[in-house]
């Protein structure tokens, strides 16, 4: 069915204040703040409300859109509601735009829809593709390491999945660092532009730091983009006077949990007492708090309000800490 395109003009000043990072060695830049789908674009969200995300977050220079084939509710829907948006409002502007997505988690149903063979990577690149209404996607990731594929099949796909022309570039996603290592070791062999790491990294978890995932992307001059970068909204002033009536908390309580925001109620507040000393939110700061770090390429920050993302971009106006917030900041979060 045609589909008329809408009328949006994006705001000529765009570019004019985000900090674009490169890749570690390649020549791809991403914004520091990136906009991520895995909430909010399914099919449980007004469609005006998503129209709403996108456009504000191109508007102030976020050209980075990252999803992965299940994203939903259902499965799927994000990719279909982003393509939606782009071919509506953003056609004019492709090459403007950094659009990533994955495969490696459950997909479809049977032996062939989940984990890392060659058959499922590339027939999943197809139907992200079709769904997303795009003949290419310039980032394609593996979004898990599969225990039971042989890693050169898994690389082999992503080689395969570049010759084809419907990908640029490729990632890796909850790699650690030995893995990442064999990885990029084959993928290297393959002459494949493989740039860039996405894994959960915010002041609460540290398992990046422990697992030799960022030291070994920092050595190989990968990129490493971060997901969950407020913990799931326990890095913001959400929770500080409580679980509100509104919450992610008290209305999907799958990825947070009310015994979570207890059990670190005194360390957020903590937190929220330097932020304030350096004149941010305990989001904004949560989020410098990542930038500072030259290993970081990007943040990946969700949002349910156009508001939130212009939030997120404050974090920018200060991404400089002291070594005594950095102690305090380490201190804090590991009690």
């Amino acid at each position: 069915m045609f589909e008329p395109t809408g009328t949006y003009a994006p705001a000529t000043t765009r570019y004019d204040t985000m900090l674009y990072k490169r890749c570690g060695a390649s020549g791809l830049k991403l914004p520091a703040i990136s906009l991520g789908f895995w909430h909010n674009f399914g099919d449980i969200t007004p469609y005006d409300q998503m129209k709403a995300l996108v456009l504000t977050a191109f508007d102030h220079g976020i050209t980075h859109f990252d999803l992965a084939n299940n994203y939903g509710p259902e499965p799927g829907a994000a990719e279909k509601n982003a393509g939606r948006l782009v071919r509506q409002y953003l056609a004019a502007h492709r090459d403007e735009l950094v659009i990533s997505t994955k495969a490696g988690y459950e997909m479809w149903s049977g032996p062939y829809g989940d984990w890392g063979s060659r058959k499922y990577l590339l027939a999943s690149l197809d139907q992200s593709l079709e769904r997303l209404g795009l003949d290419y996607v310039d980032i394609f990731y593996h979004h898990r390491p599969d225990p039971e594929t042989p890693l050169e099949e898994t690389m082999g796909a992503l080689a395969q999945a570049v010759a084809s022309g419907k990908v640029l570039y490729v990632g890796l996603s909850n790699y650690d660092g030995p893995q990442l290592e064999r990885a990029a070791t084959i993928l290297d062999e393959l002459h494949v532009p493989f740039i860039i790491n996405q894994n959960k990294y915010n002041i609460f978890d540290r398992t990046v730091e422990r697992n030799g995932l960022k030291d070994t992307a920092k050595h190989l001059g990968k990129g490493l983009i971060t997901f969950c970068p407020l913990a799931q909204g326990l890095l913001t002033d959400r929770y500080l006077n409580g679980i509100p009536a509104d919450s992610r908390v008290a209305h999907d309580p799958r990825f947070l949990h009310a015994d979570d925001v207890t059990r670190v109620h005194g360390q957020i507040m903590a937190l929220n007492e330097i932020a304030k000393q350096r004149g941010q939110t305990l989001a904004e700061m949560s989020l410098a708090w990542l930038l500072h770090d030259d290993a970081v390429t990007s943040v990946l920050a969700g949002a349910s309000k156009p508001q939130q993302i212009i939030d997120n971009i404050g974090a920018l106006k200060n991404t400089d800490f002291s070594d005594e917030e950095l102690k305090a900041i380490d201190e804090i979060s590991m009690q």
